[in-house]
Formats: C-alpha cells, sequence, structure tokens
C-alpha cells in the first residue's frame, strides 16, 4: 500500500480507531483517550486528526523516521498510525499543545 493511501484511509475515524485497537498498546490506548477526552473526541477522531496534523505541520526529520519506521513495519498501516500518535502526543505534550500557531486538535 502507497503512503499515500495509508493516511487516506487513516483519516476515516472508524477505520483508525479499529487499526489502534489491533495495535494491542494498552498504554497507548489510554494515553489517546486522555489526549481525545480533552478535546471532545473519541479515540478514532482522536487518532484521525493526529494523521491529519502530522501530514500538515511534520519536519523533515518527522518524515523520515516516519519512512524508516514504515520499511521496518511488517504492517505499513498500524506502523504509520502509531508513529503519528506517538508524535501528535509529544506534541501536545509539549509547551501549550500548539506548534507553530497551530493547535493540534480540533478543540482548541
Amino acid at each position: 500500500m502507497l503512503l499515500g493511501q495509508v493516511l487516506e484511509r487513516l483519516g476515516d475515524e472508524v477505520f483508525a480507531a479499529e487499526t489502534l485497537v489491533t495495535l494491542e498498546d494498552l498504554p497507548l490506548l489510554v494515553k489517546i483517550e486522555a489526549a481525545g477526552r480533552q478535546f471532545g473526541e473519541n479515540i478514532g477522531e482522536y487518532a484521525s486528526g493526529a494523521s491529519r496534523r502530522f501530514a500538515e505541520l511534520a519536519s523533515d526529520e518527522d518524515w523520515l523516521a516516519l519512512m524508516t519506521a514504515l520499511e521496518r513495519a511488517d504492517d505499513a498501516g498500524t506502523a504509520c498510525l502509531k508513529h503519528m500518535l506517538d508524535w501528535s502526543l509529544r506534541h501536545e505534550a509539549s509547551d501549550d499543545g500548539c506548534t507553530s500557531g497551530y493547535c493540534t486538535s480540533k478543540g482548541s
């Protein structure tokens, strides 16, 4: 699957939520649920938004790290989502949750 196709599918909240559950990463799921709750988002909305935020705001280094993760992954979709979620959570935890004047969640 091409990266564009992966990103397109992650834009679907239902697909993103289902993919998130298949990661079998309970600590990550708890963090996402808590982060989404702050902005009135369910886990699917937060996960879908994380992919959009990454696409809009990630640096060249962030994209390179994503490409490296995808090369090593058995499932590009789950690897892509996990990488973007980790990135989004890190950015929301830093400062006030805003990067370059853009708040990372739709609720801000």
